[in-house]
């Protein structure tokens, strides 16, 4: 009875320090990714967010179909409904104290996908893997995904997690 006991304090502990640490990570804002995610030799990972949708998030809740939608449900303005931003926008998806860099006006940027970067960021931390995801660094799942990407989205549309993340994949050509 006494291990089981000890046994889930260690769990306990465990679990209590991963989360502590978990929410130290701030989020630094998709222009502090783009000082070495944007050459040419690393994969131009932020010109390709720049030109996908996730980029244009906040914008698309001006669209007409989404004010159409606003005003059928009630709505005022859909950039200023938490139901909304919650998915249009890394900002406001994460709590006020860990915003660090990150603007609204980035959309769901990249830390939407990869974790908060403050832990992360360096150049020496980035070279290794293990270290990146020690430090915060996620490797986008499906689960990541369709916490946005559901059936709560009024826009919803079938998701196929292999296809969409194909249509944004930016790999680092240098990575090994």
């Amino acid at each position: 009875m006494q291990i089981k006991k000890n046994l889930m304090l260690v769990c306990l502990a465990l679990f209590v320090a991963a989360s502590a640490s978990a929410q130290t990570f701030k989020y630094v804002g998709a222009d502090k990714c783009k000082i070495c995610h944007n050459k040419p030799a690393t994969g131009e990972q932020y010109a390709k967010w720049q030109k996908d949708l996730h980029s244009q998030a906040m914008k698309s809740l001006s669209s007409q179909a989404s004010l159409d939608y606003a005003k059928k449900n009630g709505i005022a303005d859909p950039a200023k409904e938490a139901k909304c931003l919650k998915c249009h926008s890394t900002f406001d998806a994460v709590a006020a104290n860990l915003r660090g860099g990150i603007t609204q006006a980035e959309g769901v940027s990249c830390e939407s996908c990869h974790g908060a970067g403050s832990a992360y960021k360096s150049p020496v931390i980035m070279k290794s893997k293990e270290q990146s995801l020690k430090n915060g660094l996620i490797l986008p799942t499906k689960e990541i995904c369709l916490q946005c990407h559901n059936k709560e989205n009024p826009f919803h549309k079938e998701f196929n997690f292999e296809t969409f993340s194909a249509k944004i994949a930016h790999p680092n050509p240098a990575a090994k």
